[in-house]
């Protein structure tokens, strides 16, 4: 008797592709972890299971290129919690920001110390593909860029632009102390300027992984900021996060950003990536560099929280979070210029900070508490179910959550549901909405920003790589993640 050729077949699902317009009625057939073939009526004899799609949209898994593991829980613990909600959300690679210094693993030293630790504390506990973005923190590190690309595959670095004065939650009087740099080292512009010419060069060494070779960056100045943080609570006439929006204002970014361009330029570095844009004169400071500077690739990011929350709208001070969340008038150019195709991709920031660690004293002073949130479980069905309203079509929903983001981090085997591909995908529909819920969240968070919202679509099942992760409210099995090492070969 001849063996079934295909492991896994979802037959009735309406497919989503970045590059077509039509969603047309298809069925999906797995083996090996790829997908093998899409076409209607695969027969059910060809595959040893078959799922009814129930006509749901079939996205590509989400490559969420922005979050954090490890930020405030230990990196064992937040890989597998974190990721059970990325699961949840259809998110099927993440890729998390990691940095020497307080918070993360709470130590300094080289990334030939660093790293193993960060890969042996994640490996075996996640239910998604996860990889890394690194941070070159002193000058050292800039010098370990080419061993980190060619012996760990992580091609993409950051640079967090505030830290110049500024911690991670406001001023910050002993810089060295909290990044653990050497006493003789600032992170300044300066320091800002050699990462750069450290990760170009990289790209001059490996001229075949140059494409897939990148510089992130925070956006935000910090001068600027601490003088505004003074201003705001002097005045005193402002709280929560219309305070703290204040005391980071739009210019800052913008600032940083014009900042970051010309530095870009100099340093003849053309992989750059202006992470979560929050206001108007955020994306059109980086507009305007973009005319200003044609050779350099720009690509522009915003957050799935900056989307769908805003400081009136969203649920108390746990929405504090670096650019922080902005009036309705800035989340309506985020909108704009999402649906202009002026931005590139659509990421979580996702940063499970418990309540516990959240919260100050007093616990309603914004000043007090730590920055930053989950919301990777609201990504997908966020954007999608969002996404009619606003004059969004599904497939750009579609390429800005996982198309552009595996291109440019160098995920060739992620990103599209075709022949060859990696099988990850998840199952939307797009007609049952819910009420963001934290007490509803795979995260180990107690709170959302977002608690209260309808979120207008749903996701009922993931797929990583033909496994099935999710599935009826809960996720699936034993973590089978994996580390992504990139560029990956395929």
């Amino acid at each position: 008797m001849t063996q079934p050729e295909l492991d896994l077949l979802i037959k009735n699902v309406r497919l989503v592709r970045h590059d077509a317009a039509d969603i047309p009625t298809t069925d999906i057939g797995i083996a090996d972890g790829v997908f093998r073939r899409t076409a209607p009526d695969i027969p059910a004899e060809d595959a040893r299971e078959v799922i009814d799609g129930k006509g749901l949209l079939a996205f590509p898994g989400v490559v969420d290129a922005h979050q954090h593991w490890g930020i405030y829980n230990p990196l064992p613990d937040d890989t597998a919690s974190e990721s059970r909600a990325c699961a949840q959300g259809g998110v099927t690679s993440a890729l998390t920001y990691m940095r020497t210094g307080q918070y993360y693993m709470n130590r300094g030293g080289s990334y030939e110390e660093v790293f193993p630790l960060v890969l042996e504390a994640s490996e075996g506990r996640s239910h998604v593909d996860y990889g890394f973005h690194l941070a070159p923190m002193q000058k050292s590190h800039i010098e370990e860029i080419p061993e980190l690309i060619a012996r760990f595959g992580v091609p993409s670095f950051k640079v967090f632009m505030f830290y110049g004065s500024h911690g991670l939650h406001g001023r910050s009087a002993d810089q060295n102390s909290f990044l653990m740099i050497p006493p003789e080292e600032r992170y300044d512009l300066a320091h800002f300027e050699f990462v750069m010419r450290g990760v170009q060069a990289a790209r001059e060494k490996y001229p075949e992984l140059a494409d897939s070779i990148s510089l992130s960056l925070h956006c935000e100045t910090a001068e600027i900021m601490t003088a505004y943080t003074k201003l705001v609570e002097e005045a005193g006439d402002l709280s929560g996060l219309a305070a703290y929006s204040a005391s980071r204002p739009p210019h800052s970014e913008g600032l940083a950003v014009t900042i970051a361009s010309f530095l870009a330029a100099e340093t003849e570095l053309p992989n750059i990536n202006l992470l979560h844009l929050s206001s108007r004169n955020a994306i059109e400071s980086a507009m305007r560099m973009a005319r200003t500077f044609p050779q350099v690739d720009f690509r522009r990011e915003v957050t799935i929280g900056h989307l769908l929350a805003n400081i009136e709208t969203a649920s108390g001070i746990g929405g504090k979070v670096n650019p922080p969340l902005r009036p309705q008038e800035d989340v309506d150019a985020l909108w704009e210029h999402l649906v202009a195709g002026n931005i590139d991709w659509v990421v979580s920031d996702h940063a499970c900070c418990k309540e516990e660690t959240k919260f100050g004293d007093p616990k309603s002073d914004v000043f007090a508490a730590k920055s930053g949130f989950g919301g990777t479980e609201y990504l997908l069905p966020g954007l999608a179910g969002a996404a009619a309203s606003h004059g969004l079509p599904l497939q750009k929903v579609a390429e800005l959550t996982s198309w552009t983001p595996a291109r440019r981090f160098g995920l060739g085997a992620k990103g599209l549901i075709a022949e060859g591909y990696d099988a990850d995908l998840a199952l939307v529909d797009p007609t049952r909405s819910w009420t963001a819920d934290a007490a509803a969240s795979e995260s180990t968070q107690e709170y959302t920003p977002l608690q209260g919202l309808e979120i207008g679509a749903t996701v009922e099942s993931t797929f990583l790589r033909g496994r099935q992760i999710y599935a009826g409210g809960e996720v699936k099995g034993t973590p089978s993640g994996r580390y992504l090492s990139r560029p990956d070969k395929r």
